[in-house]
């Protein structure tokens, strides 16, 4: 592969994982529809956590017939193990226990921390390594994140570290953890086949739960139509067809890198807050999420393709 495929390789990488983190950012709001709020309950975080892994399940399994995949070498099962524990049950568990308490704003602060998270992780699990440039770059483009999110929250009514924070971080620790662990078997298993494999070993658990939480006839006058196409969301989207682009562009573009990407989806998911929850965006708003954009572009130049 010449030098000239090999940059166009990874600018196509790096464009994935920016469809994959736009798709993404819906997660939020998508789960706080789901899961309602405290004063306004929906499905039951257990419930929503369940749905949206048998719904993926049941697609991945589909998908892998189609296309007659075969099953992965036993050397690859320990990455797909860490990245199911991460990205298909801790992640949405915790995030669907913390949103009953949270607003998607409130939970931006947390999630902000993502980007160094899986950095940190790339690092540790692959021994992968950056210039100091770029991580210069990933410490500025986190504290900017962090720094918007608590001046945000702090003008909407204060910022309170309570459980729902703790889970919170639990859920950012293992996401990363499985981006990284679902990373690591891509080039090998094909983006499509990580994702899928993830979803179809979590089945035989998944739909029964699913079932067996699923609402009885009385709460079910209650949920309104946006709760189910919250969990449709998550289900389709954030838990399968989203990963299509993030570990293709794992893949191509280097986790280091796509960690910086990641910088943005807080932002995003305020701005799709606005019409699914109501949320306003102010000019704060634009001027920080220019600044990101800026050292996302100036961590790029830094970086190194893996």
């Amino acid at each position: 592969m010449s030098e000239t495929a090999d940059v166009r390789r990874v600018r196509i990488g790096f464009w994935l994982g920016v469809l994959a983190m736009a798709l993404f950012a819906v997660t939020l709001p998508a789960t706080r529809m789901a899961t309602g709020s405290d004063q306004d309950p929906q499905l039951s975080p257990l419930f929503v956590t369940a749905a949206r892994a048998a719904l993926a399940g049941s697609l991945s399994a589909a998908y892998l017939l189609l296309t007659r995949s075969p099953l992965p070498a036993r050397r690859h099962w320990k990455s797909l193990a860490l990245a199911i524990a991460g990205n298909v049950i801790g992640w949405p568990l915790l995030l669907a226990l913390a949103m009953r308490s949270v607003t998607a704003v409130h939970a931006a602060v947390i999630v902000a921390v993502v980007p160094l998270a899986t950095a940190a992780c790339a690092a540790l699990m692959l021994h992968a390594r950056e210039s100091v440039g770029f991580w210069l770059c990933a410490v500025l483009g986190a504290a900017l994140v962090v720094v918007f999110s608590l001046v945000r929250a702090r003008t909407g009514g204060g910022f309170a570290f309570h459980w729902a924070d703790a889970l919170l971080i639990g859920a950012v620790l293992l996401t990363a953890m499985g981006y990284v662990a679902g990373a690591d078997v891509t080039a090998a298993l094909g983006a499509e086949r990580v994702i899928c494999w993830m979803c179809v070993v979590a089945l035989p658990l998944s739909l029964p739960l699913a079932l067996w939480f699923w609402p009885n006839s009385a709460d079910l006058a209650h949920i309104h139509a946006s709760a189910w196409i919250g969990v449709a969301y998550v289900g389709a989207v954030s838990m399968w067809s989203g990963f299509f682009a993030w570990f293709r562009g794992m893949d191509w573009g280097g986790p280091l890198r796509m960690s910086q990407v990641l910088l943005l989806q807080p932002f995003l998911a305020m701005f799709f807050a606005v019409p699914l929850l109501g949320e306003r965006v102010d000019a704060l708003s634009l001027g920080f999420a220019l600044a990101v954009v800026a050292t996302v572009a100036v961590g790029r130049k830094f970086g190194r393709a893996g």
